[in-house]
C-alpha cells in the first residue's frame, strides 16, 4: 500500500506540474479550453488512483469490516451453560421483555482507520492540485501579453509577418528573406565590404535564400566585423578571431552588433518592432544617397520576441501589406 501511495503522490506532483505550464501558456482564446482539459486531467487521475486502491484493498477491507461487526455476545457459553441453556432459560427474577426490547439492537460499525486516511490523503492531493491551477491561473500571460501587443503594432505599421524557424539562425534568416524578396541580394555591394574568397563561396552556394540564405549572411557579417574590427572589437567579450568564427561557422545567436555590422555592409536601415510595442531603428548612414524608391526597398523589418518561443529570444521577418 506504502508502494502504490507513494506513486500517487509522484503523479499528483507531476500532473500539478504540466497544469501549471499548460495555463501558463493558455492565451485569452484558448484560457477556457486548457482550464477544462486541466480539470478533466484532475478528474481522471483521481479516478484511476481510486481504481487502483480499491483493486488492492477490495477483499481485505472487506474482511475487516466483517470481522469488525461479529458481536461478543455470539461467543461460547461460559459457566458451564450449554447454548441450550442459555438460550431456553429465562433469568430469575427478570420481568418478560416488551415486544420492543425484543427487537435485536444494531450495532454501529467501528470505523476503518484505513479508509479514513486514504480519503485524507486523496482530500490532501485535491487540495494541492487546486491550489497549483489557482496559482497557475494567477500568474502574468507572458506570451500571450507579449503577441497582442505585437499583433497591434502590425496592424498600426501594416505589416504582416513571416514565420521564421526558431533556432539560432532565426535573426540571419529573417534579414536574407527580406534581401531577397526586396531584391537587394545576398551579395553586398564590394565598394562597402571586402569579401572573403569563402564567404563569396557561400553566397554562390546559396540553394535557397528563403531556406539556406542565413549562411550567406552570417559569411557577410563576420567579414564587415574583422575588417571594422575598431569599431565592434571593444565590445566583445571574448577575441575577435573566436566571436567571428562562431557568426560564421555555428549557430549562435545574432543580437545587437550584428544588426549594426548587416545593415552597414548591405546599406540598409532595419526597424526592430519590440515585445513591448517600442520601435528600435539601426540605420546604415548613408540612405541620402538613394534614390526615394531604392530608400524604401531597403528598410528591413524585424519583430523581437522574448517569451512566445521556447528556446527564447527570437526574431520574425515583417512585410509590408500589398
Amino acid at each position: 500500500m506504502d508502494e502504490l501511495l507513494a506513486k500517487h503522490r509522484k503523479e499528483q506532483k507531476d500532473l500539478q506540474g504540466r497544469i501549471t505550464q499548460k495555463k501558463k501558456s493558455a492565451t485569452k482564446k484558448t484560457r477556457k479550453g486548457v482550464n477544462d482539459e486541466c480539470e478533466r486531467m484532475q478528474r481522471d487521475l483521481t479516478e484511476q488512483q481510486q481504481a487502483e486502491i480499491t483493486n488492492l484493498n477490495g477483499d481485505s477491507v472487506e474482511a475487516i469490516e466483517s470481522l469488525e461487526d461479529l458481536s461478543l455476545e455470539d461467543g461460547a457459553p461460559t459457566n458451564g451453560e450449554s447454548n441450550e441453556d442459555k438460550t431456553t432459560q429465562p433469568a430469575q427474577d427478570e420481568p418478560s421483555p416488551s415486544p420492543e426490547s425484543e427487537q435485536p439492537t444494531a450495532r454501529g460499525k467501528k470505523p476503518n482507520r484505513q479508509k479514513a486516511r486514504l480519503a485524507r490523503r486523496a482530500a490532501e492531493q485535491a487540495a494541492q492540485a487546486e491550489a497549483a491551477a489557482e496559482e497557475a491561473a494567477n500568474q502574468t500571460n507572458y506570451r500571450g501579453n507579449e503577441q497582442e501587443v505585437m499583433d497591434a503594432v502590425f496592424k498600426k505599421l501594416g505589416l504582416r509577418e513571416v514565420e521564421v524557424t526558431p533556432d539560432g539562425h532565426c535573426l540571419y534568416s529573417a534579414i536574407a528573406k527580406q534581401l531577397d524578396e526586396s531584391g537587394v541580394g545576398l551579395r553586398p555591394d564590394p565598394s562597402r565590404i571586402i569579401l572573403q574568397p569563402t564567404t563569396q563561396s557561400r553566397i554562390d552556394t546559396v540553394a535557397s535564400p528563403q531556406h539556406d540564405g542565413y549562411r550567406a549572411v552570417r559569411a557577410v557579417t563576420a567579414d564587415f566585423i574583422v575588417e571594422h574590427k575598431e569599431d565592434f572589437e571593444a565590445f566583445m567579450e571574448e577575441p575577435l578571431d573566436v566571436y567571428t568564427r562562431k557568426i560564421k561557422l555555428t549557430a549562435e545567436w545574432g543580437g545587437q552588433l550584428e544588426l549594426q555590422a548587416i545593415a552597414r555592409a548591405y546599406g540598409v536601415d532595419i526597424n526592430v518592432v519590440q515585445k513591448d510595442g517600442r520601435l528600435e531603428k539601426i540605420e546604415c548612414g548613408e540612405m541620402d544617397s538613394f534614390e526615394e524608391e531604392e530608400k524604401r526597398k531597403r528598410v528591413l523589418w524585424l519583430a523581437y520576441y522574448r517569451h512566445s518561443y521556447g528556446l527564447g529570444e527570437h526574431y520574425n521577418a515583417l512585410f509590408e501589406q500589398k
